[in-house]
């Protein structure tokens, strides 16, 4: 175990332990982490990559600061001047600008390839920690940084990568009470976003397959509602449930086979659960309760399903088995809670909770033990997870008529919030897997 990773884990510790000092219903968590001083030198470029290499260094330094984690130093505070890849750092002047991680790099190549090298110093113990190399065309380089931030966050925290990903979500634009809702996708960072629909329809709760780039939604036309399948590479769409009754929240099983979703009744009074098969097309209902049961969202493994349903007089937040069976009522907080999210690694669900007035986004234990609000706030809602289970995006709503949705993000501990950044108003977000 590294020193740096030592510390890490400390300062982890530190800050849990603040949090659940405020663990109790409706309080809002507040862990602390003093960022760890990390030094990103400029990457040295060989001729005609120079605005590459730039992007590059930037990129990472950016990653890791949004993180939380980090506080990466000015370049203009440093001492050495690294001009060789290969270079031995002298460690006394990185550790005189108090920096505790180094990292060096280098980019070569121009015009449609370029190769970015990095290497990556504990300061303080003068150990190498690892490093890598990473070839893509240079459209790519925003990329190529966030595979080497990833690497950097991962080998110091010891937590698994997210920044090499992407956000699906909802443009939004024209006046309040007459949004236009466009489907839009993004870097993780903000960078790279691009609107893919026309905005004809009113589409809603756009997620991730959770193994492919795949993406499903619900678009409420003006005769039909249909559920739709696209591929965020290809650009391809299609149909996968054209029905007569309005559905909503569709989301993608753990194996990206079939996709959960709820269905109103005909008479528009209630609303059920259903599982469609992807390959046979069939539809089975999973719930047949009179009641609005709906945000449907297995469980990892796929052995559990998290929905929320007003069955006991106000929305709540309830698990079952998979096939439907054994129900159970898992919050039993003062308000009302919904949209409940499994979190990848299968230890939490995160949840909006209105109480009070506000609305707060908060993580529970499967069986409702241990809930904390992380956030709250006149209007928030939405959550989603990054694919390591550590920080958690949501869209947070305006007061007033000229306002509007933001996206937002917070560390599990409830540190670090801090907005996503749109061009314009957006809403229900939604994280990839890590992209390949």
């Amino acid at each position: 175990m590294t020193y740096l990773f030592r510390r890490f884990i400390i300062l982890i510790i530190a800050a849990f332990c603040a949090t659940q000092a405020f663990a109790v219903n409706g309080t809002v968590t507040s862990g602390k982490i003093d960022p760890l001083p990390i030094a990103i030198t400029p990457f040295i470029a060989s001729a005609g990559a120079e605005n590459d290499a730039a992007t590059i260094s930037g990129v990472i330094a950016n990653d890791l600061a949004r993180s939380g984690y980090f506080k990466p130093l000015p370049p203009d505070s440093f001492i050495e001047k690294i001009t060789g890849f290969d270079q031995q750092p002298n460690f006394g002047s990185w550790s005189q600008v108090k920096a505790q991680a180094l990292v060096v790099g280098s980019v070569t190549g121009a015009g449609e390839k370029v190769t970015v090298a990095f290497k990556l110093y504990d300061v303080n113990t003068q150990a190498f920690l690892g490093g890598s190399s990473f070839t893509a065309p240079s459209k790519l380089s925003r990329r190529l940084a966030h595979k080497v931030a990833d690497m950097v966050y991962n080998k110091i925290t010891g937590f698994a990568p997210y920044f090499d990903t992407r956000i699906v979500y909802i443009d939004e634009s024209g006046p309040k009470n007459a949004r236009i809702k466009k489907l839009a996708m993004m870097d993780q960072d903000g960078f790279n976003a691009r609107v893919v629909s026309n905005g004809k329809d009113l589409l809603l709760t756009p997620r991730f397959s959770p193994t492919t780039q795949d993406i499903t939604y619900a678009s409420i036309g003006s005769d039909t509602s249909r559920v739709f399948i696209y591929n965020i590479d290809t650009g391809q769409k299609e149909i996968v449930g054209d029905f007569k009754n309005m559905s909503f929240a569709p989301r993608f099983s753990p194996d990206g086979q079939k996709v959960i979703l709820s269905l109103l009744t005909d008479d528009g009074r209630d609303a059920n659960i259903y599982q469609l098969d992807l390959r046979s097309r069939q539809t089975q209902q999973i719930t047949n309760v009179p009641a609005i049961n709906t945000a449907p969202c297995y469980s990892p493994d796929g052995s559990k399903i998290a929905f929320e349903s007003d069955r006991g007089g106000t929305q709540q937040i309830y698990v079952m088995n998979s096939d439907g069976s054994n129900q159970q009522r898992v919050s039993f907080g003062d308000g009302r809670y919904s949209t409940p999210v499994w979190s990848p690694d299968g230890k939490y669900i995160a949840f909006t909770k209105q109480s009070a007035g506000g609305f707060g986004i908060g993580v529970m234990n499967p069986d409702g033990s241990g809930e904390r609000i992380l956030t709250e706030g006149f209007h928030n809602e939405g959550p989603t997870w990054s694919p390591n289970s550590r920080v958690i995006m949501f869209f947070r709503d305006t007061r007033g008529d000229t306002g509007g949705a933001q996206l937002w993000s917070v560390d599990i501990s409830g540190y670090n919030e801090q907005r996503v950044p749109t061009s314009g108003f957006a809403s229900d977000p939604a994280w990839s897997p890590l992209l390949k």
